[in-house]
This record gives C-alpha cells, sequence and structure tokens, in this order.
C-alpha cells in the first residue's frame, strides 16, 4: 500500500527522488557497489593531503655551525662552541653559539715523527660572548632525515633544475634552515593550506553546481595531484608555501563531492549510514597516513606518495555516475532518466511510469518569471540578524562551530607532537575518532543534541586543560588526556551539523549553515599560530583549545532542543522557535516526547515526509501506520548531515556545494 501511495503522489505531483528512491530501492546492489568500490575509498585522499604536511615539517635536534672545527666529532664541538643551558649541561642552546676565533685558541706542537697535533680548549669559558648563528646550522638526522625545514636540493630533479631561471637554481642550492627566527614558516606553510580551503570550497562548490559533481571531482583530483607534485619540487619555502596552498584548494572539497553524490543517491533511512561510512573512511586514510610516514622519511618523496597514486581514481570516470539530482535540476532529464533505470535495473526493480510521464511533462516546462521573481527576493543572510531570538541563535551556533572547527583540527595537528613517537600518537589520535562516530549514532536519538553536544565539548575541554596539571614529563599522561578530548570534540563535530541544519528555519537554513560553516573555517587559518605556542610550552596550546571548547560547549545550552520538536520552516517561525525558552528547559536532560500528531514532518528524519507531510497531502492511516512499522525496522537514522544535505538545495532541488565548508 505504502508504494502503491508513492505511485499515485508521482502521477499527481511534482516527483522528488525521495519518493522514488523506495521504488527502486534506497540502498540495492546499486548503491552498494558505488559506496564500497568507488565513493568512499574517494574519501581517502583528503586526510592524506591535509595532514601530510605536518611531518613534511619536522624539526630535529639543531645547533650552530661552528667554522673551523669541522674536524672535531659532534659531541666534543658542540659542547665546546655550543652553550649549554643552565637547567642542565647536556641540554645546548639552538641558535647561539661562542663568538671565539678558533684559530687563536688552538695549540700546534709537532711530534717526534714531525707531523702537526692541534689541540684547541676543553672546557668552553664563562668570559665569551654569545651570538646567533651566523654560518648555518647542523642537524640530528638520525630519525628525521629529510624536512623542509632542513633539507637542500643540490642535483636532484636535474630537468626541472636546468629549465629553470638562474635565481631559482641559485635559490636551489641552498638549504631552507627554517629554525630560530624563521621558525615561524613552517606554521605559514599551514596557513598557507588552510588558507586555500574556504577558496576552494566557494571555487569547486561553484563549479559542483554549474558543470556537475563528477566533472568537478575530476578537476578538484587532478588540482590536488599537481600541487602534490609541485609541492615535491619546490625550491624554496615561498614557492613550497604557495604549492600548499594549491593543495588547500582541493580540502575539503575533495571529500565532499562524494559524499554528496552517496547521499544524492541512497534513500533518506540509509544517508546516517553513509555519513557514518564516509566519516570512518577519512579516518582510515588518516591511519594509513601514520603508516606510510613512517615508513617514508624523505618529505619529498611523501609529497609524490601522498598523491600521485590517486592517479587511479581517474578509472572512476567510467564508474562515477552523475548525480541525477543535478542532471533533474539542470533540465538534462534524457541522461538523469538513463541512469535513473540502471539504477532500478541494477537493483532488480522497475522504473515507474508515471515517473517517465512526467519527465517527458517537465521536458516542456520551464521556470514562470514569477518563481523567479520569487527567488531573487528570497531571504538571505541579513535576515539572521533582524530579529533578536534569530540575532542570538545564529551567533550561538556560529560560536559553537567555530568552536568545534578550531578544536578538532588544533588537536589533529598537535597530536604528533605528544608522546614519544609522532607517528604512533598520531595513529592513536586518529583511531580516537571511531568509537565518537558510533556514540553519537546511537545518543542523538535517545537524548537529543543539546545536552551530548555541550558534555563532548566540555569533557573535551577538561581533558585538555587537565594537562596543565601534569608534570612536564608525564609524555604518556598526557597523551592519554589528549585521546580523550580528540575523541570527544570529535563526536561534538557529528552533531553540531544537523543541531544547527534543524535550528534554521527552512527558508534561510541553506544560506545559515553556509555562513556558519563559513565563519567556523575562518578559524582554521588560525589555529597554526595557537599549536606553534607548543614549542616553548607543551600543553599551552591544549589550555587555550581546551577552554575554547568549554565556551563553545556552554554557549551550546541557551538553544533549545530540536528532537521531538516541529521545526521552523518560515523566518517568521524560526524567530518563535525557542524564544520562550526558560530555565525548565535549560536544565531538562531527557527532551520531551510529544504526541506524533502534533510533529511536524522532521528535519532530522526525512522518510518522516511520507507519514506526516509538510504540504498536507492526505494519507490514509492504514498506510500511515504501514510507513511508520516501516521506518522503525530500518537502519537506526544517524541525524548527522543527512538532513542538512537534504535541505542544501536551490529551489530547483539541486543540493548546493557552495553551503558547505
Amino acid at each position: 500500500m505504502v508504494s502503491h501511495e508513492i505511485h499515485l503522489k508521482i502521477s499527481q505531483e511534482g516527483f522528488d527522488l525521495d519518493d522514488l528512491l523506495p521504488i527502486v530501492g534506497e540502498f540495492g546492489r546499486y548503491q552498494k557497489q558505488l559506496l564500497w568500490l568507488v565513493c568512499l575509498p574517494a574519501c581517502l585522499p583528503c586526510g592524506f593531503c591535509a595532514f601530510n604536511q605536518l611531518f613534511m615539517a619536522d624539526t630535529p635536534p639543531h645547533w650552530c655551525k661552528v667554522p673551523g672545527l669541522e674536524d672535531m666529532d659532534v659531541a666534543r664541538r658542540r659542547r665546546l662552541a655550543i652553550p649549554a643551558s643552565q637547567d642542565d649541561n647536556e641540554t645546548y642552546s639552538q641558535c647561539m653559539r661562542y663568538d671565539v676565533d678558533w684559530t687563536t685558541m688552538t695549540t700546534t706542537t709537532t711530534t717526534e715523527n714531525y707531523s702537526v697535533v692541534t689541540t684547541y680548549s676543553s672546557v668552553p669559558n664563562a668570559s665569551w660572548f654569545i651570538v646567533p648563528c651566523d654560518h648555518g646550522w647542523e642537524y640530528e638526522t638520525s630519525e628525521i632525515t629529510s624536512s623542509i625545514v632542513i633539507d637542500i636540493l643540490i642535483n636532484s630533479y636535474m630537468l626541472s633544475f636546468y629549465i629553470l631561471p638562474f635565481y631559482i637554481r641559485y635559490l636551489a642550492m641552498l638549504q631552507f634552515d627554517l629554525v630560530c627566527d624563521r621558525a615561524i614558516y613552517p606554521t605559514i606553510g599551514l596557513v598557507a593550506l588552510n588558507t586555500g580551503g574556504p577558496i576552494g570550497v566557494y571555487l569547486f562548490g561553484t563549479l559542483n553546481d554549474r558543470i556537475g559533481r563528477r566533472i568537478s571531482f575530476f578537476t578538484c583530483l587532478a588540482t590536488l595531484i599537481v600541487g602534490g607534485f609541485l609541492t615535491s619540487i619546490s625550491n624554496n619555502f615561498w614557492t613550497w608555501a604557495f604549492t600548499r596552498f594549491i593543495v588547500g584548494l582541493t580540502i575539503p572539497a575533495i571529500y565532499q563531492i562524494p559524499f554528496i553524490i552517496s547521499l544524492e543517491l541512497v534513500g533518506p533511512n540509509y544517508r546516517s549510514f553513509v555519513t557514518v561510512m564516509t566519516c570512518t573512511f577519512y579516518t582510515m586514510g588518516l591511519c594509513m597516513l601514520a603508516g606510510v610516514t613512517y615508513l617514508i622519511r624523505d618529505w619529498r618523496t611523501l609529497a609524490i606518495t601522498t598523491s600521485a597514486p590517486f592517479l587511479i581514481y581517474f578509472f572512476y570516470w567510467w564508474f562515477l555516475p552523475e548525480s541525477p539530482r543535478w542532471l533533474l535540476a539542470k533540465g538534462r532529464l534524457s541522461e538523469a532518466n538513463d541512469i535513473l533505470e540502471t539504477l532500478a535495473r541494477v537493483n532488480g526493480k522497475e522504473l515507474p511510469v508515471a515517473f517517465t510521464q512526467k519527465l517527458r511533462q517537465r521536458m516542456t516546462m520551464s521556470r514562470s518569471t514569477s518563481e523567479e521573481e520569487r527567488l531573487r527576493n528570497g531571504p538571505g543572510v541579513l535576515s539572521l540578524f533582524k530579529t533578536p531570538n534569530m540575532r542570538l541563535k545564529t551567533c550561538l551556533i556560529t560560536l559553537n562551530w567555530f568552536a568545534n572547527n578550531m578544536v578538532y583540527v588544533g588537536l589533529s595537528y598537535y597530536g604528533p607532537a605528544l608522546g614519544n613517537e609522532e607517528h604512533l600518537s598520531f595513529l592513536f589520535s586518529s583511531l580516537a575518532e571511531i568509537p565518537s562516530y558510533l556514540a553519537c549514532w546511537i545518543v542523538m536519538d535517545r537524548w537529543g543534541r543539546r545536552w551530548p553536544l555541550c558534555l563532548c565539548m566540555v569533557m573535551a575541554g577538561a581533558s585538555c586543560i587537565a594537562t596543565v596539571l601534569l608534570s612536564p614529563d608525564a609524555v604518556m599522561e598526557t597523551l592519554i588526556l589528549f585521546l580523550i578530548s580528540k575523541s570527544a570534540i570529535s563526536a561534538s563535530f557529528l552533531i553540531i551539523y544537523p543541531f544547527a541544519g534543524e535550528l534554521y528555519p527552512t527558508q534561510l537554513r541553506g544560506v545559515a549553515i553556509g555562513f556558519s560553516a563559513y565563519i567556523s573555517g575562518l578559524g582554521l587559518i588560525i589555529i597554526p599560530f595557537v599549536t606553534y605556542l607548543g614549542r616553548e610550552n607543551l600543553v599551552l596550546p591544549l589550555v587555550i583549545l581546551g577552554a575554547i571548547a568549554v565556551i563553545g560547549g556552554l554557549s551550546g545550552l541557551r538553544l533549545p532542543e530540536t528532537l521531538h520538536h516541529r521545526l521552523p520552516q518560515t523566518v517568521e517561525e524560526g524567530e518563535l522557535f525557542g524564544k520562550d525558552w526558560t530555565c525548565a528547559d535549560f536544565i531538562r536532560c531527557v527532551p520531551t516526547k510529544y504526541a506524533p500528531s502534533s510533529i511536524a514532518a522532521s528535519y532530522e528524519d526525512l522518510s518522516a515526509r511520507e507519514t506526516v507531510e509538510m504540504h498536507e497531502v492526505p494519507i490514509a492511516s492504514s498506510i500511515m501506520e504501514e510507513q511508520q512499522r516501516l521506518n522503525a525496522a530500518s537502519v537506526r537514522r544517524l541525524v548527522r548531515q543527512s538532513s542538512v544535505m537534504d535541505t542544501q538545495r536551490d529551489s530547483d532541488g539541486s543540493m548546493k556545494m557552495t553551503y558547505w565548508f
């Protein structure tokens, strides 16, 4: 009966793929093959290229190069020419040396067989002047054999070496030496990477909406690979930073495009599962990166290894379909029909005749002038700030999202600095995310969004701040607290997406989420400087990130709960939603359940549109009961992003990449 009702809707009303997918298969063989063989593997490059830079810029122990002492062994040369720390005689300055003319500090004697022996003073004199390193540095390369901090390009990459201009070839003969007064440079490289993100999301988002998801994905992939190759042949820091900006243009767009294709082709009941799987594969990419960076210590080889293998993804050209939603929105109805017929055939289903007839009718239709005028005069970003309650909610959502973004990425950047082995620390940091995804899947549908979001962020912040109570040598304890905070912030990062989408009214949802997400993304430009503070004090960045997390988490308590509530559709309803917020609402931990008849089509439960229609389409009670029974038996719907993705559409029904950062 449910299938008959959906057939009736398609024949009598305007169609939507969410009405069609239950007939041709919400998650059949076609979607499974596409998900497991194409879309999920396509999520791996983002993690590789977002964090491989952390290992390219490793800084080994270093000290000043001292002319005149080249023949002396390293330990003795450092003990004689480099000032020792006042607290530890075994720790030497990395940026200062004694200002001594070593030719005047030697004693030359002649042995009986007429050989000359030169003897140096064995103990430094406290009266010697100390000066900054002015002849370069020496590096301890037993563990870190290559990085952009210490590397030199002599005659490698000969082709590029000879075709480059003379001044570039001159720079190619110099070490980077990004230490001491240039130690901030690797951090600037991270800023360049993160600056590319918001620009790339807009550029590739525009391409995605204009020329389609398929071509946009391969364009993004080509940009990433070219950026990785150019990184490997960079001759100086500023060239390297520019190539990282190019790579940054593709992050996170390279992840979002296959993610959107997956969500657009599966039914509402399975979007939560797809979301969890894409997050898991992204995390698997981070775990694989830990292994790759452990095996490959040369930064140029690492840049190639973490980008060139993704050339194999161009074979997806023959397998990755265009989004039928996008094709329908652009009027390419014949192509959309072909894809949907293939989907139905592979799933062992049949495309409804009514749907095909609707397609033929739509081929002759065009958007009316009145609709164009309505879209042009629709509400925009300023509508978020015109009324007090919407203004407050917008500020709180944006603040919370900003804190989530900063803390999550900041902890990810800081992971390798903790523990005794950076690759192992990064691996544990990545693995800590997976339990949080599963926990969110369960908790959000039971306890709502507000309190889980707050508790996760406060737990993450408290774990970070607690590191200040540990002694400086408590490395393992610091690592454990770090892993707790990373897992908690990962959980909250999943919650903020649907929570924000449910709080914003439908009329403003797309532009509002785009605004909050974009503002929060600007925090990624700041976060490298926060982690840079850890060079002087290991726990200082953790304390700063912890404070940000606590502030963001507590701010979320002022937001109204959305679980079991009718969600706002218009700007006016958005202003009224949560306006009568009371102290009782503040302390209520478990959301109040309302009678089903009073609940409008839920933003997080997309399939409820067939049960309780927003457009008030009458449905027989028996059909409603059957649909509710099917929904109850379906895979648990994790609300994260499934609902957000469903509402990030233009008026013609196409999902908008430009709404996402």
